[in-house]
């Protein structure tokens, strides 16, 4: 499908109840073609530092890519606060998302087999998380109670927005910039200074693995993000997936910051119409 044509029509299913986790319930909304399917499918996981954010970051995302073809589940997950770590209860909310819409997949006009991970800043780092990680400790097999427990948690692609993917390189980042407010902390619980091995387990790099490279990935970030260090994060990420075998493609924007993803699409020269083409033509080859 032309990356500009918009010819198919899109509905929207709000505040899908998709799981209670440690009696917390947690919705999303579903972007998805109006048809008869089945139609791939991307589960959104929004930014915010691990403490804040909402799924409507995907309003505009949603309706763009449900009109050429893809449905977007844009999920809501657990944040940290102090004294409240989240590590890994929210890469286990959105495995949780991975495995609603598989388990629905026929109610829905889903497509099982093509499943995918999208998301932005803390986000990325989730969906990372969840895409590559998600089938070993601490993040399987935690909630057996769940409706869908039993479905897989593999997807086909990963899109990975800005995103942080070494936790060790963020935290002293964070340290620097702002002490009293270090949100990795309040994600992983601890400071790096009293446990490391928890900061490898909760940074996606560590994941880069061989037995993990059936995953396609597509990286963006933008050359003048003054929150997240391309060359520590993204290119470190980028390189440590092309050792381990994976396929992935990088895109890079030049001139941007943080924090745009959740832009429109359509408005001209915006990051995201930069980045919506090239998004959906890995999507068509991948997903």
């Amino acid at each position: 499908m032309n990356p500009r044509e918009t010819s198919v029509e899109v509905e929207t299913r709000s505040a899908l109840h998709y799981v209670t986790h440690d009696g917390v319930a947690l919705q999303g909304d579903l972007y998805q073609p109006k048809g008869a399917g089945p139609f791939p499918v991307l589960v959104g996981v929004h930014g915010g530092g691990w403490v804040q954010g909402a799924r409507s970051a995907f309003q505009y995302w949603g309706p763009y890519l449900a009109a050429r073809g893809y449905a977007v589940f844009a999920i809501s997950y657990r944040f940290a606060k102090t004294g409240q770590k989240t590590f890994p209860h929210a890469v286990q909310d959105v495995l949780a998302g991975v495995q609603y819409v598989r388990g629905n997949a026929k109610e829905l006009k889903l497509d099982a087999e093509r499943v995918g991970l999208i998301g932005a800043s803390a986000g990325a780092h989730l969906a990372s998380l969840a895409a590559l990680g998600g089938g070993m400790p601490p993040f399987a097999g935690c909630y057996p109670q769940d409706a869908h427990a039993a479905a897989s948690t593999k997807v086909k692609v990963l899109v990975g927005v800005y995103g942080i993917y070494d936790m060790l390189e963020m935290w002293q980042k964070y340290s620097l910039q702002n002490p009293r407010e270090n949100n990795i902390e309040k994600f992983i619980g601890v400071s790096l200074l009293d446990d490391r091995r928890l900061y490898f387990e909760a940074s996606p790099i560590s994941y880069a693995t061989t037995a993990n490279n059936k995953t396609a990935v597509l990286l963006a970030c933008g050359t003048e993000d003054d929150l997240v260090n391309r060359a520590a994060q993204t290119d470190a990420f980028l390189l440590a997936l092309k050792q381990a075998g994976f396929f992935v493609r990088p895109c890079i924007l030049q001139g941007a910051p943080h924090y745009w993803m959740n832009d429109p699409i359509e408005e001209p020269g915006s990051f995201t119409g930069f980045l919506a083409p090239r998004l959906v033509r890995f999507l068509a080859e991948k997903l």
